[in-house]
């Protein structure tokens, strides 16, 4: 009976199977083309047809990355940026996920919804507002230009996504850990930072991609100053409109891959867990 039901189960798994790997092949054609064209000559990228592979790879897009000037500042600046949003976010997120698990107080459901509607507004809309407010408080070409307002747009998921882990924390732990003689700030780090750390984690990712991935703010607060560039802006140099090095770009796009992969690699674990929400009693 049991052979029989995998057999008529198996056609079922064969076919989901085969759906989750033509939709995994599909997303990452893209990152494979990038690759596979930051490795062609000049001579295949520019060809009318096209080939899925290359039988002469070549470094000299590399070469071009790396040769430029400024290249290691602005990855250093991206880097910055990123792990300034990281940390203030994570460590704002936290308290702040606690403060509205925790404690009661007036209008508590109107700021929880004043996260959600923030999270509603696109980012466009309010660039040029941004624009203006940090020109008045002296931050334009500046590293804080990028990483204020990335922490502002990090913070209502993270909060909202942080308040599930603290509130799946038992209350009756913390009433132990004060029997115990702990501290409301002991019982904070040492006891319920250490269970919400995959949530963090999981916010910690969606921040540091926007942050390093970030076009429109560099574009837009970045203006003069060129050595706070970060390495979206780094591209340009090889976006020419009448003559484009796509090599280039396609090369500094993979070297803008790599660190996402390395913070992707040094967290899956506590991400998987952070994702799915679980929070043990």
């Amino acid at each position: 009976m049991n052979a029989l039901r995998g057999l008529v189960a198996r056609p079922g798994r064969l076919a989901a199977e085969a759906g989750a790997l033509l939709v995994a092949a599909v997303v990452a054609f893209p990152l494979y083309w990038m690759v596979l064209s930051a490795f062609k000559p000049a001579g295949e990228i520019e060809s009318d047809a096209p080939r899925p592979w290359t039988l002469a790879p070549s470094l000299d897009s590399f070469r071009r990355v790396f040769g430029q000037q400024e290249f290691g500042r602005y990855f250093l600046n991206s880097l910055v940026v990123a792990g300034a949003v990281v940390i203030a976010s994570g460590v704002i997120a936290f308290l702040a996920a606690t403060a509205v698990t925790r404690f009661r107080f007036r209008f508590r459901t109107t700021l929880l919804i004043m996260f959600l509607v923030a999270q509603m507004v696109p980012v466009e809309a309010l660039t040029i507002p941004l624009f203006f407010l940090m020109r008045d408080f002296g931050q334009l070409n500046t590293l804080g230009s990028l990483i204020l307002p990335h922490i502002a747009f990090s913070l209502p998921f993270a909060i909202w996504m942080l308040r599930g882990f603290v509130k799946a924390v038992p209350e009756a732990l913390e009433e132990a850990a004060y029997l115990d003689g702990a501290s409301r700030g002991r019982f904070l780090w040492q006891i319920l930072f250490p269970l919400v750390l995959p949530g963090l984690v999981a916010t910690s990712v969606f921040s540091f991609i926007s942050a390093w991935n970030d076009f429109l703010f560099a574009k837009s607060f970045i203006i003069s100053d060129t050595s706070q560039s970060t390495l979206p802006m780094a591209l340009l140099v090889f976006y020419k409109p009448d003559d484009p090095d796509w090599g280039g770009v396609m090369a500094g796009s993979t070297v803008m891959t790599i660190p996402v992969l390395v913070f992707f690699v040094l967290v899956q674990r506590r991400l998987v867990s952070g994702l799915g929400g679980a929070v043990k009693d």
